[in-house]
């Protein structure tokens, strides 16, 4: 899912799911900034719900807050139940655009990447779509090539050159033979394996009948 700017608002993480009996939640995170979320801050609720409820953020203070399991876990002040940490779920939590941490060298929100080409020692993988988080350690970039297909780049330090905010590329060194395992299966790899598959089956009914 893509960490998205909503009118003067940058979203930081959703909540995906509740946690524990005293009204915490867990939230995927849309930040790579170290330390970003602490206790005392103040966080914008967007409602998951479309039309004017869509519209109506809610104020939020973090009381707690603890990594647990890939997730975020936080506790609000004034969320002290099940029941009222569930109207969270689907929410984003936001700051406004004006309140972004300040960027340390070597560091970059991801939702500034959206869109930028992926180079691979010098050469183009493609355009990053999306941005994964909480499979791993780092934030997993989905790449798309311009034939339409998919890659899983992770945007670890380990692999990373440089990251040019200007030109829209982010340079990376990544290990041999990486894209290939990383690649998503497309739609006509799919309708290539189908008759392979269908032929397998025919041939072992075959082989049955004559048992």
């Amino acid at each position: 899912m893509n960490p998205e700017t909503s009118g003067e608002f940058i979203t930081l993480a959703r909540v995906v799911k509740t946690q524990g009996r005293r009204g915490e939640v867990a939230a995927e995170t849309h930040s790579d900034i170290p330390e970003r979320f602490a206790a005392g801050m103040k966080l914008f609720a967007l409602p998951k719900a479309k039309g004017s409820e869509r519209d109506a953020r809610r104020e939020l203070e973090v009381e707690e807050i603890w990594p647990h399991k890939g997730l975020l876990v936080f506790k609000f002040a004034g969320v002290d139940s099940i029941s009222d940490a569930e109207v969270l779920i689907g929410s984003e939590l936001q700051v406004p655009i004006a309140a972004r941490a300040k960027l340390d060298q070597g560091w970059s929100y991801v939702s500034d990447l959206i869109g930028s080409t992926v180079l691979d020692r010098g050469r183009e993988v493609g355009r990053i779509a999306d941005v994964e988080f909480g499979a791993g350690e780092a934030p997993l970039l989905i790449v798309v090539d311009r034939a339409g297909k998919k890659f899983d780049v992770p945007f670890a330090e380990a692999y990373l050159e440089g990251v040019d905010l200007a030109q829209h590329q982010v340079r990376m060194n990544l290990p041999e033979g990486m894209l290939e395992v990383n690649a998503a299966i497309t739609a006509e790899e799919k309708k290539e394996q189908q008759p392979e598959t269908r032929s397998r089956g025919e041939g072992n009914r075959r082989e049955k009948k004559r048992r």
